[in-house]
């Protein structure tokens, strides 16, 4: 009998199935199974993955999903946790297209209009969307199977009857299942009554969720990772007996032999499933051009003015080439494409968003040129359309655009109000479980002990998207571990079985989807978060003829135009398109190696090459953007050695001249091979693109063709070849030979002029004008507290002062001032923008503010308050009316207490009903600043970096920089910018010995599983911060030191986990400018002043008994604190009390806060 699974939960049933769609249908078909259906959770995004995978196997694809249904009597616009909280279980299957759309949409409802804890659709979408689908009655968790768990049979009879009306007689089926679980025997029970009673026909079904009975333990696993629990914890959720697997079609006939038909039935509902996908067909959303024009006249005429523009009537030769390109993409049907894209950039340019000059291939083309689609001119860089859009391949061209990082959501709203918002979405994205990632979250699931899975996860090189399997021939000591110790092959065993299961769904960075009609119609959308995403993969929507285009933000857009901004306040028609590009000094600047903040070019790694290179061009800069990767990387010495010494330059031919000089003989671009093929061979460019192409993939068999064809020719495409062209056969085959191996690295010239561009510019800004361009860079990274220092040093050493923020002077970002950059407004803490806008509004109208009671008074009725005003005082933005910071602080709740009464009064006494005058407007009562000390040096540090997450007065480390360096201690930034180079790390290695200076700007305690203490402390140098872990034989001996704002130097081991930043496995801490340790007894010197000490005069503690497992913890951590005020702990149990003295540090009470609860801690 002829038997198909019409219930399977893929990978995309995420954390939940384990059947990989590959796998899948090969397990199928092995089965002699010859249709199989997917119905994952909610989702459909595997469908079209799914659909493949059954055709190169010969296997029927059925496309279904099994959808969650809010609860009988409510719907998906309901969401009230008592009613709403559990949903149905549907399986829905499509007989067709119209099934298809029907589900599409439905499952694009559950999202987004329906999403609460799942994405659920209701009643009513059912019974307006049914055509085209067969739907099944679903598992336990499905509405009728509960009733009948529930004994409400005749309640679940009438849903049955309810769901046959909304599907036709043989569109709803009475699901079957038998996996051993009590429940299924009385709803089959159930199920089969109703059957005998209505007509409805049956169904069997497996709920498969892995593909075979081996795979049980791994899908426990993965349910595991899904739920946070341990595999040996028996509360967990899992599913048993472990036999939801693919059955074999004898196993089912036998588990099901009393119910033949049902058997049967799986067969003729896969008869009737005959949805069959288009590829390559093109969805191309129309752009309205304006009336009495068509789109091949309307782009001919932007074209032509654009060209006009562009040359000024030189270059009339380059007329040939925008014509063969118009010709080329209107018989290729992409018109349209095009005026879309030059359309929204248009309005990008005309609303003053910055654009960037291009990004990849499409900078290779004339008409993208003209329609002010890129900036580069192809033709004096040598770029070629046919890299861009082969007319061999038809293929969907690609225009990815820049635009500036904070206004790029701009350009997508104006698309959707264009095109309208239910025919724009972004695209989804899937997190996967990577080699090291894998291997901690199975680790964490097994219960395994974190030091050893951390170093056998570290013990997985670092290489990008490397696999385990990889990992075990490349790394000896993993492959040790796994031939020698079972617990560590069992982990190993396990991950790999996970390895490059999705984990999660996130929204694409960049990618936009435009259709033609709803998107819905033709691929279903999630929700994450709030943003409406395509189900299916970029590459998926692609093959599906639907158009999609990276939106990207790029920061540094942003910087180059707030500089510009700043500079035409004094340069009014400064152009930034006017800088030449030939500007030696910036070349200058480059070679010293000063290129902190200039795009692409400020890593260590890229420093190093710009002054090893010098460069002198735009060509040469655009050289080191498209070498600096792995891979070509290693071409750079070469690269170098040929630019500074001709007489290493050679040619294998000199018609190689031509092509290679530019790049001193080295293959560098793409656009290189591809002319290397035309000029040499006599391929035509797009030939030449697409032996490019299978050189990249290493596609054997085209590779061998073309082989042949470079050497001798192929008349069927009218190709010379090498000899014909007078090239020896020999010299000819290592030319081929050179290309094929630098193919794979070859970089895409046209993104690599573009962005050296880019690079260029912000230097020459840099140089020309260092405060603006300053300023400008450092309110791009104001989220980013480390990198604003990085960028506060390079302006130390560039000779610009950072002023301190200003009330009177200071605005919401960094400005530019005749002295140096001022400090925004906006870095300081619970300030908001719509505050600081009424500071400048009034400031603007008004006059500068003469004091702080003025400018109190002022602000009164704004968004002004009293956390904001000690925020303000404490950051020094008061500073300039020569008042101290502690007067200001000591005053400042009572001077705006006083404002409020004073306002509330004058209210109360203005014109009564009667119209008599209100007295005099009753000011608020003087301000008297009492005669105090300003705040220590320190303790003004302290609070701005509290405030600002900076230090403005100086720095805690200025005293110890000597100190530091003759100790041997290396600057943060160096340790942290070394491992985040794209190409890895270059300086440093996991576990190389190392020693930091710096200032502990945080503590922090933990017990670990066998009862010790561990401590994570932070200590920050005036360049960068990094992280400490110090285990209990270390705090023993140092733990005293750790005390937030204490100098230290620390010696350990650097220790390197995953994409996380490096931190230092902590061995030894010293007070800075100490020689050696000190005495256990002598470890106690007071903690730098910077602590932030608590006014009280007892610490009481409360615990429940004194064998509380806490009581070590809290006699470890107050030891950390040698003080003078007393700690009592009272023990609840008996009444008794035990005594320490401690330090009432901020740090401490924190830390017992976290253990003991904040009603066990009270301070007095």
């Amino acid at each position: 009998m002829s038997f198909a699974h019409l219930h399977v939960h893929t990978e995309y049933s995420l954390l939940d199935g384990f059947c990989r769609i590959d796998g899948l249908a090969k397990r199928v078909k092995e089965l002699g199974q010859t249709a199989v259906a997917v119905t994952d959770h909610g989702v459909m995004y595997g469908v079209i993955d799914f659909y493949r995978a059954c055709k190169r196997e010969g296997v029927k694809p059925i496309i279904g999903c099994e959808v969650y249904v809010a609860p009988a009597g409510r719907t998906r616009f309901d969401k009230v946790h008592e009613f709403d909280s559990e949903s149905r279980h549907l399986v829905l299957l499509c007989r067709n297209e119209e099934g298809y759309r029907n589900l599409s949409y439905m499952v694009s409802m559950g999202f987004t209009e329906g999403f609460y804890i799942k994405p659920r659709i209701d009643m009513d979408l059912l019974r307006a969307h049914s055509g085209g689908l067969i739907a099944l009655s679903a598992c336990l968790a499905g509405e009728i199977p509960k009733l009948l768990v529930n004994g409400s049979y005749e309640k679940a009879k009438s849903c049955a009857l309810e769901m046959r009306d909304i599907f036709g007689p043989d569109g709803f089926y009475l699901e079957l299942q038998d996996h051993g679980i009590r429940d299924q025997a009385v709803v089959n029970q159930g199920l089969l009554r109703i059957h005998q009673e209505t007509g409805i026909p049956l169904v069997c079904t497996n709920d498969c969720h892995y593909l075979a009975p081996e795979d049980a333990e791994i899908h426990d696993v993965l349910l595991c990772i899904q739920t946070g629990k341990l595999v040996e914890d028996e509360k967990r959720m899992r599913y048993e007996p472990r036999n939801f697997y693919l059955r074999s079609t004898e196993e089912m006939e036998k588990l099901f032999s009393q119910y033949p038909d049902a058997l049967a039935n799986t067969a003729r509902i896969a008869d009737q499933c005959q949805l069959e996908f288009t590829f390559g067909q093109y969805h191309l959303p129309q752009f309205r051009v304006p009336e009495g024009e068509d789109a091949q006249g309307y782009i001919r005429r932007l074209c032509e003015a654009g060209f006009a523009d562009k040359y000024r009537g030189e270059h009339p030769e380059y007329r040939q080439q925008l014509d063969y390109e118009l010709d080329m993409i209107e018989q290729m049907g992409f018109t349209d494409y095009f005026l879309i894209v030059s359309d929204f950039v248009r309005y990008a340019r005309k609303k003053g968003i910055p654009v960037g000059p291009g990004r990849g291939s499409a900078a290779g083309s004339m008409v993208s040129y003209c329609l002010d689609i890129t900036d580069v001119d192809p033709m004096k860089y040598g770029l070629y359309f046919e890299r861009f859009l082969n007319p061999e391949r038809v293929s969907m061209p690609d225009i990815d655009m820049d635009f500036g990082d904070t206004r790029r959501d701009e350009v997508v709203e104006y698309v959707r109000r264009k095109y309208g918002d239910d025919r724009v979405a972004q695209i989804v994205t899937f997190g996967t479980m990577a080699a090291r990632g894998g291997i901690r979250d199975v680790g964490r699931v097994l219960n395994m002990p974190y030091a050893e899975v951390d170093v056998v996860a570290k013990q997985v090189p670092s290489t990008p998207h490397i696999t385990l399997d990889d990992a075990l021939r490349l790394s000896k000591p993993l492959r040790e571990m796994y031939d020698q110790d079972p617990g560590i092959k069992k982990l190993i065993d396990t991950a790999k079985a996970l390895e490059g299961m999705p984990r999660h769904a996130s929204t694409h960075a960049a990618g936009v989807v435009i259709t033609k009609d709803p998107v819905y119609t033709y691929v279903p959308l999630a929700k994450n978060d709030d943003t409406i995403v395509c189900q299916f993969s970029m590459v998926t929507l692609e093959e599906l003829g639907l158009l999609k285009m990276d939106f990207l933000g790029l920061r540094n857009l942003t910087i180059l135009d707030d500089a510009v901004e700043m500079v035409r306040r004094h340069e009014p028609d400064f152009r930034l398109e006017d800088i030449p590009e030939d500007d030696q000094a910036v070349y200058d600047m480059l070679t010293a190696g000063k290129t902190s903040g200039v795009f692409q070019m400020e890593s260590a790694g890229m420093t190093g090459v710009c002054v090893g290179l010098r460069p002198q061009s735009i060509e040469d800069l655009t050289a080191i953007v498209a070498l600096y990767r792995p891979g070509p990387m290693e071409s750079i010495p070469r690269f170098i050695a040929c630019k500074h010494d001709p007489k290493l330059v050679t040619y294998k031919h000199p018609s190689l001249e031509p092509i290679l000089s530019i790049t001193y003989g080295c293959i560098v671009y793409q656009e290189q091979v591809m002319q290397i093929f035309q000029q040499l061979a006599g391929y035509s460019l797009g030939q030449a693109d697409m032996v490019r192409r299978a050189m990249s993939k290493k596609k054997a068999k085209d590779i061998a063709r073309e082989q042949e064809a470079f050497l001798h020719g192929d008349p069927d495409r009218h190709i010379a070849g090498c000899v014909a062209n007078g090239i020896p056969e020999a010299i000819a085959q290592a030319i081929y030979d050179e290309i094929y191996d630098f193919a794979n690295y070859a970089f895409n010239k046209a993104h690599a002029v573009c962005y050296a561009v880019v690079a260029y510019q912000t230097a020459w800004c840099k140089l020309h004008y260092p405060r603006e361009y300053m300023a400008a860079l450092l309110t791009s990274v104001l989220d980013y507290t480390e990198k604003v220092s990085d960028y506060i040093n390079e302006c130390r050493d560039m000779g610009i002062a950072l002023l301190p923020p200003d009330v009177n002077r200071s605005l919401d970002t960094f400005t530019v001032e005749e002295e140096g950059i001022r400090f925004g407004l906006v870095a300081i803490k619970n300030i908001g923008r719509g505050f600081i806008q009424a500071v400048v509004r009034e400031r603007e109208a008004h006059g500068p503010f003469t004091g702080f009671q003025d400018f109190c008074e002022r602000l009164y009725g704004t968004d002004i308050n009293k956390r904001a005003v000690e925020n303000l005082i404490r950051a020094g933005a008061f500073d300039s009316f020569g008042v101290y910071r502690s007067q200001l602080a000591a005053v400042h709740d009572k001077l705006l207490d006083s404002i409020a009464d004073s306002r509330r009064q004058n209210v109360e006494g203005q014109m009564d009903l009667f119209g008599m005058a209100a007295p005099a407007q009753r000011p608020a009562v003087e301000l008297a600043l009492p005669p105090l000390p300003e705040f220590s040096l320190e303790e003004r540090m302290r609070q701005e970096r509290e405030i600002t997450g900076l230090y403005l007065s100086g720095h805690p480390m200025n005293a110890y920089r000597e100190a530091a360096r003759n100790a041997g201690a290396v600057h943060i930034s160096s340790i942290n910018e070394d491992f985040a180079q794209e190409g890895g790390p270059a300086l440093y290695q996991d576990e190389q010995q190392i020693a930091v200076a710096g200032i502990v700007t945080a503590y922090r305690t933990r017990s670990t599983r066998n009862n010790t203490l561990m401590a994570y402390a932070t200590v920050e140098d005036d360049t960068s911060s990094i992280e400490l872990l110090c285990f209990s034989r270390t705090l023993e001996r140092c733990g005293r030191l750790l005390a937030p704002g204490s100098a230290v130097l620390v010696r350990g081991k650097l220790s390197v986990r995953d994409e996380k930043p490096p931190q230092i496995l902590c061995d030894n801490v010293l007070p800075l400018g100490g020689g050696a340790p000190l005495p256990q007894e002598e470890t106690a010197p007071r903690p730098a002043s910077g602590v932030q000490v608590l006014e009280g005069k007892v610490l009481w503690l409360r615990l429940p008994s004194a064998d509380h497992p806490a009581l070590d913890h809290i006699n470890r951590v107050i030891s950390m604190f040698p003080g003078g005020t007393p700690a009592k702990l009272v023990f609840t149990d008996t009444g008794k009390r035990m005594g320490a003295a401690c330090l009432l540090g901020k740090s401490l009470v924190e830390e017992l806060v976290e253990v003991l609860g904040q009603e066990n801690v009270v301070i007095q």
